[in-house]
């Protein structure tokens, strides 16, 4: 199975918006969950949206409630793309961004990284004031 590959990032200014893009592993092509988290410097990751979906027309998105109304998480279904897009950037937005791919989440576990059994390698995001 293929790892998920996150691209995007990038630097901003607060206020500012930014793009990531996670193509997913092979076992989310046809239904699952992927994730974003983050990790902060001297931080623990932590997760950021998640996005479960079961068929070609519904999924469920979770959010992080630091982020909710800034973040939003969407799919390209077909391009087996999972997109986040980041609005009213912060400063403590900054850190590196992971995607991760499982194989379902729910509202109780979304967040946890043993959900996930597929991780991309992270992307940089840094917000100045």
């Amino acid at each position: 199975q293929a790892q998920p590959v996150e691209s995007g990032g990038g630097s901003a200014q607060a206020g500012g918006s930014l793009r990531l893009s996670c193509r997913g592993s092979s076992y989310t092509r046809n239904g699952g969950c992927m994730g974003w988290f983050r990790q902060a410097p001297g931080k623990e990751r932590e997760g950021v949206a998640a996005l479960d979906y079961y068929n070609s027309y519904e999924s469920t998105q979770y959010y992080a409630d630091s982020v909710k109304g800034r973040f939003t998480i969407s799919q390209d279904k077909a391009a087996n793309t999972v997109n986040l897009q980041m609005n009213s950037l912060k400063p403590e937005d900054t850190g590196t961004y992971y995607c991760a791919a499982g194989e379902q989440c729910y509202a109780s576990d979304w967040f946890r990284m043993r959900t996930y059994g597929s991780w991309g390698q992270g992307t940089q995001v840094t917000v100045s004031s």
